[in-house]
């Protein structure tokens, strides 16, 4: 999983996101220390902040704005088979992603980039494509 990601960055320019912050909902926290690592620079230096639990992706959301918030394929593949996404709590037990991008929108705004995608390969050029690098 971790190839896919990283050659989809095989031609990416040079653009600048060093500003920026992206925040990521995972199920898996050793990809996501992973792609904590890998990711930033095929995003153009953009910062970013994982949670693979609800408790902790709430309390990330109503700390501040993101400039995109990415559900990882893991995420994505359990929503589509209509499972209950992992890492959640009592409250989001039976959440699909369109639970998740209601909350979302709440606490960040209509104007916030929500990426999703069941496909490894295609984070990082929906992600920059969100962030306006491309």
């Amino acid at each position: 999983m971790i190839a896919e990601v990283a050659s989809s960055g095989d031609a990416i320019t040079t653009a600048d996101g060093s500003s920026m912050a992206v925040l990521v909902r995972g199920c898996d926290p050793v990809m996501a220390q992973r792609a904590g690592l890998m990711l930033p620079p095929l995003l153009g230096g953009a910062q970013l902040v994982s949670a693979t639990d609800d408790d902790s992706f709430f309390q990330l959301l109503d700390s501040r704005k993101f400039d995109a918030v990415l559900f990882a394929p893991g995420a994505c593949r359990f929503s589509a088979a209509k499972q209950t996404i992992p890492g959640g709590n009592a409250a989001t037990r039976h959440w699909t992603l369109e639970e998740y991008r209601a909350k979302v929108l709440e606490t960040q705004g209509a104007e916030v980039p929500i990426v999703e995608t069941v496909e490894e390969r295609l984070i990082v050029p929906l992600t920059r494509k969100a962030l306006g690098l491309d």
